[in-house]
């Protein structure tokens, strides 16, 4: 019996494939394939980087689903059908919205596999697949699993492994899906199995990619210190709140963090509030200065998430955010506009309120391209706040600016290792924020596009 595994693209640009020149190991396939019987073989294909190929003989095919790449998995899956190849779906997208996954699928998983995914290959051998599997949440994320990498190989990734120490975040800002998907809670495993997988591969340089490693302090604190003796290089994504804890941040250095993803969201307190990110609130009213002073002092290189297009935003505020960033000299920033995903309470009130663009579906329509505006914001056109955002990421990764932000003493030039890392990857990702602007949605061709 054979697998096939699937990572399907956002899209395509114009007239060719989108490539992804910054793409990492897609490490929930390594956890289901590390989930599958021995007995099986598996295979995986990256639609990021090569072609699919449908005629290769296969017996199941699972693709994993995110909103933003719904349209390409499900043509994907109708290629596979139309070859008599079952296809099971799975992923943020299938937990968000099922029935609409499970249209394009022979079966849908619902949450985390690993509760059903043995039941589901059994089922699968029996001939009795069901139409849908629907996982309780498992406490204890990933137990017993060490995720197969040698699926990996040759496949271009960057030079970083990924894994997770948690799942989940306490926080219930209003447009986060992870939110949505683990129902604001937070799961961690077990610190001695961590290590087990970090030992079991041969990089030192980590990437946690938790929703918030640092949720549970204590936790979090139990596995700093057992990383210390390991000597490695790690970065993740972390909560503002942690600043407030000095024990905590001194265990992060000691045990090889370079930097955190840190959501800022906005500089503005009336945004933050309209977000229900509190743990900003306090911090956004002095446009963070305790806390850039402090990820300085800690010697943290941050990417700094903001997102546009709150219903307080304007055309300025928008603009004075960028000049904020650029400023403070963040290693990285991201100027996401404002997505609704779906069944996030975010999505509910603008649903209500009649706002949503491209008939509430933006992931399937066929006029939608990424990094679009898809809602009506308050203070501007939907075509305006689409311009300002892509000005934001154009300007802060321009030439000017990387040259610029290079010379943070504290951050970006606190080592040679931390100044090459800066030199290494600014120019890459300034290379994918224009290659990802405006791409469209899946591949197939519509009535209207250039032949």
């Amino acid at each position: 019996m054979k697998l096939t595994l699937i990572k399907p693209n956002i899209g395509r640009r114009e007239h060719s494939l989108y490539v992804d020149e910054g793409r990492m190991e897609p490490l929930p396939l390594g956890i289901l394939a590390a989930l599958t019987p021995s007995d099986i073989d598996v295979v995986l294909y990256d639609d990021r980087m090569e072609p699919i190929p449908y005629d290769e003989p296969t017996d199941i095919v699972a693709i994993t689903v995110e909103t933003f790449t719904a349209r390409r998995a499900y043509e994907i899956s109708e290629e596979y059908q139309k070859r008599g190849v079952s296809v099971i779906m799975g992923g943020m997208h299938a937990k968000l919205i099922p029935n609409e996954v499970a249209e394009h699928c022979d079966c849908v998983i619902i949450g985390d596999a690993e509760p059903v995914w043995a039941q589901m290959c059994a089922d699968f051998r029996a001939g009795q697949l069901k139409k849908r599997y629907t996982a309780a949440q498992p406490q204890c994320p990933q137990e017993g699993i060490i995720a197969r990498r040698d699926i990996f190989e040759g496949k271009g990734y960057l030079p970083i492994t990924l894994l997770q120490f948690s799942r989940g975040c306490s926080h219930k800002c209003s447009f986060c899906a992870s939110s949505v998907y683990f129902g604001a809670r937070h799961f961690c495993r077990p610190v001695e199995e961590v290590v087990r997988e970090i030992k079991s591969q041969k990089r030192k340089l980590l990437f946690f990619v938790d929703d918030n490693i640092v949720c549970n302090h204590a936790k979090a604190k139990e596995l700093f210190r057992a990383l210390i003796p390991l000597k490695v290089r790690w970065v993740s994504q972390g909560s503002m709140d942690m600043l407030n804890d000095e024990e905590l941040m001194r265990l992060m250095v000691l045990s090889g963090c370079l930097g955190l993803v840190i959501g800022f969201e906005s500089i503005s307190p009336q945004c933050i509030s309209e977000m229900h990110k509190y743990t900003n609130k306090r911090a956004s009213g002095d446009m963070y200065a305790r806390e850039i002073a402090a990820l300085r002092k800690w010697g943290l290189q941050t990417w700094a998430a903001f997102t546009v297009g709150h219903d307080s935003d304007t055309i300025e505020s928008i603009r004075a955010t960028c000049d904020f960033a650029i400023r403070n000299k963040f290693t990285f920033a991201a100027f996401n506009i404002l997505m609704p995903y779906p069944n996030t309470p975010l999505y509910e009130k603008l649903e209500k309120e009649g706002r949503l663009l491209y008939g509430g579906k933006w992931w399937l329509h066929e006029d939608y391209r990424f990094n679009y505006a898809s809602i009506v914001p308050k203070n501007m056109t939907a075509d305006e706040l689409t311009e300002i955002s892509f000005d934001c990421r154009r300007r802060f990764n321009s030439a000017r600016s990387i040259f610029t932000r290079a010379f943070e003493p504290h951050t970006n030039m606190r080592t040679p290792y931390r100044f090459l890392t800066y030199l290494m990857y600014n120019p890459l990702f300034r290379k994918e924020v224009f290659k990802k602007q405006g791409l469209r949605f899946g591949l197939e061709q519509t009535k209207g596009d250039d032949q």
